[in-house]
């Protein structure tokens, strides 16, 4: 049973990778039929927001950290959105799969957790995979290329920033966690249409449309909750080498429905992106080890 039970965080996970890895096609297919990115993402998590409410009817309690949540997973979540619809979808997602570095970096800020020389190099070998992947002698410094590219990275760094708070509030409960990340959604998707008014234009939505975003709302309080659950259960480092699973639905889904292929450079830079997500994870557990070695020498030791 104690087996069973830590399997479910995972499986919460990868369920949530896989969500994230086919969501940008609805989304793209919505587009096309004249609902706008921002028009979209802001309907979606407007609905999922309501159905929170109904369903679960929180109790709310007010706090900097929820609300701290509420921006970071709410542009996490929009801005990932509206760069793989408007974007280059395996470029953006290798980007958005920077977040171990982010993940370290807010892990030392908001956890306490120091950074060894191990992640120190992990974290220099996922700059130079974004680099190799970005790199175009005629365009200068490797950076990304298109808004949607700056989106996508800007969104990772918001996943990992969010990742992290949720790790740090476990008296929060999980649906008042969710309320949040939808909430900021809606923030974030308003902005965007304010913003970004080319995102926003939306035409009469045909009755397939307004289907499809009842249906992506459904979908994304489902996952949601599952996510929140996985996430208050693992570690921060762990769950972003998790999600790096979403890459392969990526990959595969991109290929498949969208004829998206990725050049040798861009497969090289993405290998160094994902192996420096791998080795945080057994970094993680080493450090995680060795605290849990100390604190038993410790207690063994004798007083006096």
């Amino acid at each position: 049973m104690a087996r069973f039970t830590k399997i479910i965080p995972v499986v919460a996970l990868l369920t949530g990778a896989t969500v994230w890895g086919l969501i940008w096609y609805p989304y793209r297919v919505l587009a096309e039929d004249g609902i706008g990115g921002a028009v979209a993402t802001t309907v979606t998590y407007g609905i999922a927001l309501l159905l929170v409410i109904v369903l679960f009817r929180p109790r709310i309690r007010l706090s900097w950290m929820l609300l701290a949540i509420a921006l970071a997973a709410g542009w996490a979540n929009v801005g990932f959105t509206m760069a793989v619809v408007y974007g280059d979808v395996m470029r953006v997602v290798l980007l958005f799969y920077l977040s171990p570095i982010w993940t370290i970096l807010f892990a030392r800020w908001l956890l306490g957790e120091r950074l060894s020389a191990g992640g120190y190099a992990l974290m220099g070998m996922a700059l130079a995979g974004a680099a190799v992947m970005l790199w175009e002698p005629a365009l200068g410094w490797p950076l990304p290329r298109t808004l949607a590219e700056w989106t996508g990275l800007s969104a990772g760094a918001m996943f990992a920033c969010s990742n992290v708070l949720i790790r740090k509030t476990p008296q929060l409960a999980i649906e008042l966690k969710v309320l949040a990340a939808f909430f900021g959604g809606v923030v974030a998707g308003t902005a965007c249409m304010f913003a970004f008014p080319s995102a926003a234009v939306s035409l009469l939505p045909s009755a397939d449309g307004l289907l499809l975003l009842a249906i992506l709302a459904v979908v994304l309080l489902a996952v949601n909750i599952a996510v929140q659950y996985g996430l208050t259960h693992i570690s921060a480092n762990r769950a972003i080498v998790i999600y790096l699973f979403e890459l392969v639905v990526t990959a595969f889904s991109a290929w498949l429905l969208a004829d998206e292929v990725l050049t040798l450079r861009e497969w090289v830079g993405g290998i160094m992106i994902i192996t420096a997500g791998l080795l945080s994870d057994l970094l993680s557990d080493a450090s995680e080890r060795q605290a849990s070695a100390c604190s038993r020498m410790a207690a063994e030791r004798p007083a006096g």
